[in-house]
């Protein structure tokens, strides 16, 4: 497939801080990415990278095949809606759609107006004056009218109730079943996103320690539950993401997928699987990674 975004050795330093540290990545054309790792783990970096807000300390970035900085037939074939995002304070709602095509070359007004419907959103009414809810809410109608090849949207829900975040999830899928393009979504909600998400990118302490199609990943961890003695034999040799005890009683999240005869193994001595969600799995592997990089700095 098409690469859309090409990163190879990205470093990202502040002074004797590294926010980003040797991170190889390919994005590819018409898939949905997560972006996923806690706050500060880089991510807002990388973006602000491959949307030409940050230079890199080092490494190559290629974004549709070229460096984007100053480069205008880069940006204009992508939409970063921030967490932060900033607005004249003399705008009106009905100000932002009417700069927004001057930016987005495929930017849809129609659609744009259909999802201000949808959203409650008052046209009229300055940005400054708007509830963190409906700034989101802004947001997304610029993300997803825009309808630009690269769509990225960091942490696009804050304020937004379960209703709302809902309705973007099921817009976002709509219009990309009708427009297909690259997304990348960062997110800390990942059970909301887990099932929309083709490709899953995990970023921890500025590195990436997981890059994989997401329908992989899925079925990929278990947590085994029973008899302590019977979870330690059926778990050895596997990798054991956790382990906790109570008792004579143990429960392991395991790193693997299982074939039916190992299921019924397991089924045959009592013990009990249960699949972890991506969520579960993604703190996993953090706190994994954590505790793995704090034991190679004593």
């Amino acid at each position: 497939m098409t690469a859309i975004v090409e990163v190879s050795g990205l470093t990202k330093t502040y002074g004797s801080v590294t926010a980003v540290q040797d991170i190889n990545l390919r994005v590819e054309e018409g898939k949905i990415y997560g972006l996923l790792g806690r706050n500060g783990a880089g991510k807002t970096t990388v973006m602000h990278m491959i949307t030409a807000q940050l230079f890199p300390t080092a490494g190559k970035l290629r974004v549709f095949g070229e460096e984007p900085f100053e480069n205008n037939r880069v940006l204009r074939q992508i939409s970063f809606i921030k967490e932060s995002q900033k607005y004249p304070d003399s705008y009106n709602v009905s100000d932002v759609l009417d700069i927004a095509r001057l930016f987005h070359p495929n930017w849809d007004r129609k659609y744009a107006l259909t999802l201000i419907e949808d959203f409650q959103l008052p046209l009229k009414r300055k940005i400054k004056k708007l509830s963190r809810g409906m700034l989101s809410a802004v947001g997304i109608v610029l993300g997803l009218a825009s309808r630009a090849p690269l769509t990225i949207f960091d942490e696009p829900y804050l304020g937004l109730d379960a209703v709302a975040r809902s309705m973007f999830y099921n817009r976002l899928l709509e219009d990309y079943a009708e427009h297909p393009r690259t997304v990348i979504l960062s997110t800390h909600l990942i059970d909301e996103v887990s099932q929309m998400l083709e490709h899953v990118l995990l970023i921890d302490h500025g590195r990436i320690i997981l890059d994989e199609d997401a329908d992989e990943l899925r079925g990929r961890a278990f947590s085994i539950a029973g008899k302590a003695s019977i979870v330690d034999s059926f778990t050895a040799g596997r990798e054991v993401l956790s382990r906790d005890s109570l008792g004579a009683l143990a429960t392991a999240t395991i790193m693997g997928a299982m074939s039916p005869a190992e299921r019924k193994a397991a089924a045959d001595q009592g013990l009990e699987l249960t699949p972890v969600s991506l969520q579960q799995l993604i703190i996993h592997l953090t706190r994994e990674n954590t505790a793995m990089k704090e034991g190679l700095s004593r």
